[in-house]
């Protein structure tokens, strides 16, 4: 069943709150959008709305957490990560405070609402918060044990939800391991890294890639920060192009702090928004605007199999069907 990773954070978080007590979910006059409407039906003593003030919701779940409690903070990104930087940087980063940042209708497909929504530019910004973990999840059921884990962690937290939804990348409920990289699919060719909505085009782009004789691996990479920097190496070194796939600006991303901590820098190849903002259309219309649709990733793989065997003839060999040779 499709769903967007903003439902299945609203459904677990509401059922946790019942749980546990000492969760506390804040939100800054979304609720119906992000979802943390959910926990006001079943917990409502637990929910408290702030209003159109997302400074003052992170310096309030500071406070929270500074008394004991498990405060979850949640907004559109583009207002939590953006509008409370300041907050969230010197009240809940710098003190090292337990509470979650959950940051609904990121990235492109937040789609109709348009570029001053979109936000593009928050993975770069939180990771770059000393001791800020940052989260993305590939599908509702990731989202659901993520958000479990995450009631459990006792540090500040960045997790990254989209407003679309999406086909499920997993059968079941995964247990949810922050060191873990999962490899959804196998193959020897070239492989696929890729976060949040990324991983299920990234799928869909191997199935199609397999046709012409290329073997895609994807791999689901559920935690940006800290990356698991072995198992990254262990993984590049299999390959040799690892194309890493993002709904985010390339500049500060996934791939960027990927090259940052990795041994074979030069073996990635990013796949990501480059340096334009988001503008108005319907979610199909902008990931094949902004080149992040399966079939953008099967050309990007193609054309680069072509530049790297065929440096003088990119076109001819895409034409001659060589991909088996890369």
């Amino acid at each position: 069943m499709r769903q967007a990773t903003r439902e299945a954070f609203g459904q677990t978080l509401a059922e946790l709150a019942v749980q546990d007590p000492d969760i506390i979910v804040l939100d800054a006059d979304l609720a119906p959008a992000t979802k943390t409407g959910e926990t006001q039906k079943t917990a409502p003593g637990q929910f408290v709305q702030v209003g159109i003030a997302e400074g003052n919701m992170a310096g309030i779940a500071a406070g929270m957490a500074v008394s004991g409690l498990k405060p979850f903070a949640s907004s559109f990104a583009m207002f939590l990560a953006g509008r409370a930087y300041e907050q969230i940087r010197n009240s809940i980063a710098y003190p090292h405070l337990n509470v979650k940042l959950c940051a609904t209708h990121a990235g492109i497909t937040v789609g109709e609402d348009g570029g001053s929504h979109q936000c593009l530019e928050d993975i770069g910004l939180m990771r770059m918060l000393p001791g800020m973990m940052v989260l993305q999840p590939a599908d509702g059921l990731e989202t659901a044990a993520m958000v479990k884990w995450l009631a459990a962690y006792e540090r500040p937290a960045y997790l990254r939800l989209s407003r679309a939804a999406v086909d499920p990348v997993y059968e079941q409920e995964p247990v949810f391991d922050p060191a873990a990289i999962p490899q959804l699919r196998s193959g020897e060719t070239v492989a696929l890294i890729a976060s949040g909505v990324m991983v299920r085009e990234c799928l869909a782009a191997a199935d199609r890639l397999t046709g012409m004789g290329i073997e895609a691996a994807v791999y689901d990479l559920p935690v940006i920060k800290p990356l698991n920097t072995d198992l990254l190496n262990e993984i590049i070194t299999q390959y040799s192009v690892v194309f890493v796939a993002e709904e985010h600006l390339k500049a500060g991303g996934i791939g960027s702090a990927i090259r940052e901590a990795v041994r074979e820098p030069q073996k990635i190849r990013s796949i990501a928004i480059e340096d334009r903002f988001g503008q108005s259309g319907s979610v199909e219309a902008l990931m094949q605007e902004y080149g992040l649709d399966a079939k953008a990733i099967v050309q990007r793989v193609l054309d680069d199999c072509a530049r790297r065997l065929y440096p003088g003839d990119a076109k001819a060999a895409i034409v001659r069907q060589m991909a088996p040779a890369c």
